[in-house]
């Protein structure tokens, strides 16, 4: 299999993780990965910006989830998660039209929560 300039075996440029297909535990697609949010200092991916809930796109709302919580699953070629669909649906949130406030520690903290991961 031949790998484009920004794919490796191992890694993936950044604009190549932004449309891919995110599946739940039943192999099923719930959304796709808006953004990836990278720490400056790091560089490490803390969150994924999952777009979901919509319908064909439109009306998408924009779910950050902690980088753990995904696996890259070649067999689905996409990433999946073990969050299901309904657990989704009440998980910390932003609308399409408005933006998260990524210094806020608090909004931070209740992401973590939610999913039972430490802080990135």
């Amino acid at each position: 299999m031949l790998l484009d300039a920004q794919e490796t075996v191992s890694l993936i440029g950044s604009d190549k993780v932004q449309g891919t297909a995110v599946f739940g535990p039943d192999g099923q697609k719930i959304g796709s990965v808006e953004r990836v949010m990278i720490e400056k200092i790091s560089g490490k991916v803390s969150y994924a910006v999952l777009s979901f809930g919509g319908f064909l796109g439109i009306g998408d709302d924009y779910y950050p989830l902690p980088w753990p919580s995904l696996k890259y699953n070649v067999d689905l070629g996409g990433y999946q998660t073990m969050v299901t669909a309904d657990h989704l649906q009440k998980a910390p949130k932003y609308a399409r039209n408005s933006d998260w406030n990524w210094n806020d520690q608090q909004l931070s903290r209740s992401v973590s929560a939610y999913y039972g991961v430490p802080l990135p």
